[in-house]
């Protein structure tokens, strides 16, 4: 049965086409990954099915049997209202009927007898309802999630407090205790540590219902989908199993296509140079017409460029100091500590990567040491001679500067062509380069914010999950400049795959926990 069907949707943003006369299916209990290179429309595909913006032509159909569950990252978690009550708000139909019971008990007494046995089978239907909802094991079920999602901790604490990543967790959970027949999931893992990414796997594999999923990490769609749709060049195609299924049959149809494409232009080749000699001739001019006929009919194997891969090439100065950074007794945290006394040292050369769950400072070590943040205690001692190239996590672009005059701004001293170039070798279009910072999807904005990082020479690379929003084709390269890097690195990130070829050192911020509230 079918629950979504697109048919011949076409949108544009601007002079750029996103999609060209698209179709899709969902049909129940498939598992589909939505994947593409970054700026290809995946995000701009989701909300155009749930009507946050109309595409330009199309239809878009709903099955309006099934419920719908998505994330709205611009839900007003107001103050006054915990965690735990917000969860517990998955669950509104099933508290009103558990009122609706209250209420008929307490008119119950002053019904006449008639009245009273038609509530009382009221109640005893309302009540089937609540135990087959196992409505008495909401409690637990809370709790199981939030602590699969790392949130456990923060159930207490009032949802205007979170910080955006643990909001963004917060929504997920409430999404999955909410179990609709359709989940649509734009990048979910992007917030989660190893553990709970480890959890949400296991969720989705079991989870009976269908789901829409965007996500950059290959190992986890290839273990949940059952179907891959690839945006490519405006437009969509189907593969039906896992990632590694697509893969596979996509590089076999590549391949397939350039052979027919490379046999057609040999037969187009053969008939216009037929035509060309023999359509002037009065014995063979009839033939050459039937094969001019013959051509105008060929319909043409278009070979489509390949998407523009980024080439990353980060620009290094030496560090004449054998100790970058010393930390004696440091104690990082704003108000309350986050982290036992550290004493921490970094040499040269040095890739070390800082590894543990959400919210224990990960962040926060990272603005420590930097001298961003004063710590609560201790000190850090940093080499007088260091270049940082800081990647900081998760930058909200509200920018509407060009990307161009951004990255400009950077580097005055370079020509516009210079910076074009720099940022062309980033993986950007000159669609992008001409755009407004905000307008760019999450990973090209990691690209341009790359770019100047890039360009900057360094000897110490400082980076807070730069892999989150990055496609595969970016984060495979940055791991390969990453690796051929020759100053030092200190990299947060959750993905083992990514990192643990480029460690030269784990830092495990699990160890080094205080006592914490939150």
């Amino acid at each position: 049965m079918s629950i979504l069907t697109v048919e011949n949707m076409s949108h544009s943003f601007g002079d750029r086409i996103l999609f060209n006369k698209v179709s899709f299916k969902l049909l129940k209990g498939e598992h589909i990954g939505l994947i593409g290179a970054n700026g290809e429309g995946k995000s701009t595909f989701m909300k155009l099915i749930t009507n946050q913006i109309l595409p330009d032509g199309g239809t878009i159909e709903w099955n309006s049997k099934f419920s719908i569950g998505y994330m709205d990252q611009l839900v007003d978690l107001k103050e006054g209202i915990t965690a735990l009550n917000f969860l517990q708000h998955a669950f509104t139909n099933l508290f009103d009927i558990e009122r609706k019971i209250n209420s008929l008990y307490n008119e119950i007494g002053n019904m006449p007898e008639g009245k009273m046995d038609k509530s009382l089978n009221k109640i005893a239907i309302l009540q089937e309802t609540l135990d087959k909802s196992d409505f008495y094991s909401i409690n637990s079920k809370i709790q199981a999630t939030a602590a699969g999602l790392g949130i456990k901790e923060l159930l207490d604490n009032d949802v205007a407090t979170l910080s955006g990543g643990q909001r963004t967790k917060v929504l997920l959970a409430k999404l999955l205790l909410e179990k609709p027949d359709i989940l649509l999931l734009d990048e979910p893992t992007n917030h989660l540590d190893e553990e709970h990414i480890a959890w949400l796997k296991n969720y989705l594999i079991s989870y009976e219902n269908a789901f829409i999923l965007i996500s950059h990490d290959n190992s986890f769609l290839n273990s949940v989908v059952n179907v891959v749709y690839h945006l490519e060049h405006k437009s969509l195609t189907r593969y039906q199993g896992n990632y590694d299924y697509f893969v596979k049959l996509y590089e076999t149809r590549k391949q397939q296509l350039l052979i027919e494409y490379k046999e057609q232009q040999n037969e187009i080749a053969k008939l216009e140079d037929y035509i060309r000699k023999n359509k002037v001739r009065t014995a063979t001019a009839k033939q050459a017409k039937a094969r001019e006929k013959r051509l105008n009919k060929i319909e043409r194997i278009e070979i489509k460029k390949d998407i523009i891969k980024p080439y990353f090439n980060f620009k290094n100065v030496k560090m004449p100091e054998s100790i970058i950074l010393q930390a004696e007794n440091l104690v990082i945290g704003y108000d309350t500590p986050l982290s036992k006394p550290l004493n921490l040292k970094m040499k040269r050369g040095q890739k070390i990567v800082i590894t543990g769950a959400n919210g224990l400072g990960k962040t926060t070590l990272l603005k420590s040491l930097l001298g961003f943040l004063k710590p609560i205690n201790g000190e850090v001692n940093l080499s007088e001679y260091k270049e940082i190239g800081y990647f900081e996590q998760e930058v909200l672009e509200d920018n509407t500067s060009t990307v161009l005059s951004d990255v400009w701004n950077t580097f005055p001293e370079l020509t516009q062509t210079e910076v074009r170039s720099c940022l062309a070798k980033c993986g950007l279009t000159r669609q992008h380069i001409d755009s407004p910072i905000n307008i760019l999807s999450g990973g090209e904005q990691a690209k341009a914010r790359l770019c100047k990082i890039i360009n900057k020479p360094s000897n110490i690379l400082v980076l807070d999950e730069p892999t989150n929003h990055l496609d595969i084709y970016a984060k495979d390269e940055l791991k390969r400049a990453l690796l051929e890097y020759e100053g030092s690195i200190i990299l947060v990130c959750h993905e083992p795959d990514f990192y643990n070829d480029i460690a030269t050192d784990l830092w495990n911020c699990e160890d080094w926990v205080a006592t914490l509230s939150n």
